[in-house]
């Protein structure tokens, strides 16, 4: 199977790609508590997520049913001048603002950095950052 289509390689590589070889303990190739058919969860389709950024409550709770023991929680909405300085709000959006800018200089391209109306930007704007 693998050996027509690349022709480098050992065949030692070959063999065991073609053979059924065990993942690690713990490590699954299938998502699970996904049944054929089925739709995919909440959080990562349309009906929950926020028009505004974010994830609204439908998907914050279906992530939490997909993600056992998962700390997610709403979004700190409250404007910075409101908050008490340090409390655990406030250092939460701060965290958030950091963290979610980072990824907006490094890991976006240049059009969607500048988009308005793409996701990192309603999520930024959502949380006052």
């Amino acid at each position: 199977m693998f050996r027509k289509q690349f022709q480098k390689g050992s065949p030692r590589i070959f063999d065991q790609l073609e053979q059924n070889v065990p993942y690690p303990k713990g490590h699954s190739t299938q998502r699970t508590g996904f049944r054929s058919g089925s739709k995919s969860p909440a959080w990562q389709r349309k009906e929950g997520k926020s028009a505004s950024g974010g994830l609204n409550r439908k998907g914050i709770a279906s992530y939490r049913r997909a993600n056992p023991g998962s700390k997610l929680s709403m979004a700190v909405t409250t404007k910075p001048s409101k908050l008490k300085k340090g409390s655990k709000a406030a250092n939460r959006r701060k965290s958030f603002c950091a963290r979610m800018s980072g990824m907006k200089k490094r890991l976006t391209s240049a059009k969607t950095a500048r988009d308005p109306n793409s996701r990192i930007n309603k999520s930024l704007r959502k949380w006052n950052c």
